[in-house]
């Protein structure tokens, strides 16, 4: 997505892109972070902030998850915060029936300054504290166990090895990477991920000049667990990326080089 500082700009555009993908025939959805808006300032979230359980972002969500029978990742949505000046930047999960049935709040918060770019996401956002992993029964009767993280997190190895030992198979990684911290490290980092955890990575991405004068990188992409890139949306712009995950592909892997399993520290 390019998300604008219109809330329902953006849920228009996201629903439509979910319609898509389900039509394609995909069973899990997952939007970029930021999906719902990329604000003029920082601390526009603060004004589109929802309890959680209520409010316009979690209602459409789960509508959408009903209406397309998909499991929905919204990959982030401002949530209230023990403060009153910050928010959790949280991804929700919403099975096909609509039941929200996993949370995760982003734990590391980005800071960049080179002079001509300054992000500090910590002055309006309050940081998470628990790694989150859940399941989702596929329709071939497969159960996938799904670990949840969010952009900057991406750069924390520590994360992503905290979820591969809760068993994960899938990592998620919504996005919103400046273009240039991603067109230096996004693809590095999401082939790392998926080879040090054996796990595949599918990484959705804000990707484009947004009205709010910030460019994203882009490049949504889907990684299997031997660091193989199975698909990239390398153009600026929406869009929908399907990628298959193959279980037996995984299992083979993981029993030819068994490194998850040869951990000391």
């Amino acid at each position: 997505m390019v998300s604008s500082t219109v809330l329902e700009d953006n849920l228009r555009e996201a629903r439509r892109l979910l319609a898509r993908a389900a039509s394609e025939g995909a069973e899990l959805a997952v939007l970029p972070e930021y999906f719902c808006l990329m604000g003029h300032r920082d601390s526009d979230k603060l004004q589109v902030r929802e309890d959680l359980g209520h409010g316009p972002i979690q209602d459409f969500l789960a509508a959408c998850a009903r209406e397309f029978g998909l499991w929905i990742v919204g990959g982030t949505l401002p949530l209230r915060a023990d403060s009153a000046e910050h928010v959790r930047n949280t991804s929700l999960v919403f099975s096909p029936t609509g039941e929200r049935v996993a949370r995760y709040d982003k734990i590391h918060l980005f800071c960049f300054d080179n002079g001509r770019e300054r992000y500090d996401e910590a002055r309006v956002i309050e940081a998470g504290r628990e790694p989150v992993v859940f399941e989702l029964p596929a329709r071939d009767g497969r159960t996938w166990r799904i670990g949840l993280s969010v952009c900057y997190d991406l750069r924390f190895p520590e994360l992503y090895r905290d979820l591969a030992a809760r068993g994960a198979d899938v990592l998620l990684v919504p996005s919103a990477f400046t273009h240039t911290t991603g067109q230096a490290h996004w693809e590095t980092l999401l082939r790392a991920r998926a080879v040090e955890n054996l796990a595949w990575v599918l990484a959705p991405a804000q990707g484009g000049t947004h009205e709010n004068g910030r460019r994203t990188w882009g490049h949504s992409m889907a990684v299997d667990p031997w660091g193989v890139v199975l698909a990239c949306h390398a153009s600026e712009g929406a869009g929908v990326l399907i990628a298959s995950l193959n279980a037996q592909r995984q299992q083979q892997l993981r029993e030819q080089l068994p490194a998850l399993t040869h951990r000391v520290l």
